[in-house]
């Protein structure tokens, strides 16, 4: 596991002899991390084209794809992209990652940005959401039939919730069908995860989550744990319950992330390296929870150097 990676000015105050502290910036200089509305003011691209995975209608995702005027015929790597919104149907979707998709279609990135139920949907919930996400996921060897995206470069990124559903997506070769009974008997499973402020650890989320996702409740919705007759509801829901996924790992978190405080990132990561996998571990200490999906943060510097290499 790499070490964490700590801003300039922390490690040089770390090494500095005393010296008086400046005085308190004035409570309109500070900055405070940008919430999900702040993203949806600014002006979107759109994707390429549109494509139904599924009958359902939430079983569609949009499909970015570079220019081939400034970067050739391709094939491209690709990322399966995989929004967050607590897993709550009243919470915009693929639209949240729209500057993501742009930034990295302009770098010569394709992307396949997915949507799927979610819990206040028909179908949401178990197994519902999960099904919908593994045919997602899937569907990327179809696309590539038609399209020119590069399987052998391939790994899904998603946030907050969405980060949750990337691994337990990158985790399905350690299922049996059951929960994806009907999907592929052989998933197609990414070269690498990341996970963007993610909810990698359900069971952990359920019991010190700050609440700003509607947790414990939402969690028991997701996973139909109070009607599923089973033993432990986690077991083919959390990835961290599912390790080691199998996949190299990298896990980003916000220093002033309220909604998934990074201790719980770095409790996952450290999980998920005792159980075999390859993993880095990264917390931004001027990021909240949202400028993990701005391009215009100097959070996606990081983001997109960590992607580039898994990429290669």
């Amino acid at each position: 596991m790499r070490p964490l990676l700590l801003a300039p000015a922390l490690i040089l105050a770390a090494c500095a002899t005393e010296t008086p502290a400046p005085p308190p910036a004035p409570e309109a200089a500070v900055e405070r991390p940008i919430s999900w509305r702040d993203l949806l003011d600014r002006p979107r691209e759109a994707a390429d084209v549109r494509i139904a995975y599924g009958e359902g209608e939430h079983q569609y995702g949009e499909l970015w794809l570079p220019d081939a005027s400034r970067h050739g015929d391709g094939p491209f790597p690709l990322v399966i992209m995989v929004h967050g919104g607590c897993w709550r149907a009243e919470i915009p979707g693929t639209i949240l990652q729209d500057q993501l998709n742009a930034d990295l279609r302009a770098r010569g990135i394709a992307v396949w940005n997915i949507t799927y139920p979610r819990v206040g949907h028909e179908t949401g919930g178990y197994p519902g959401t999960f099904r919908s996400v593994a045919m997602a996921v899937d569907e990327a060897r179809d696309i590539a039939r038609e399209h020119p995206v590069d399987l052998t470069r391939t790994a899904i990124m998603g946030h907050s919730a969405g980060g949750h559903l990337a691994l337990w997506a990158a985790a399905r070769g350690q299922l049996g069908l059951g929960i994806v009974d009907g999907v592929a008997s052989e998933p197609f499973i990414p070269g690498a995860a990341i996970t963007l402020a993610g909810i990698n650890d359900l069971e952990a989320y359920h019991a010190r989550g700050p609440g700003r996702c509607g947790e414990p409740e939402i969690v028991d919705q997701l996973i139909d744990s109070l009607r599923r007759a089973t033993a432990d509801p986690y077991a083919d829901t959390s990835p961290a319950a599912m390790l080691p996924l199998g996949v190299e790992q990298v896990v980003i978190s916000g220093a002033l992330d309220p909604i998934v405080p990074p201790a719980l990132g770095m409790a996952y990561a450290a999980q998920a390296e005792i159980a075999g996998d390859a993993v880095t571990v990264i917390t931004l200490e001027e990021a909240g929870h949202f400028e993990l999906i701005d391009p215009t943060a100097p959070a996606w510097e990081v983001i997109l150097a960590e992607l580039e290499r898994v990429l290669d």
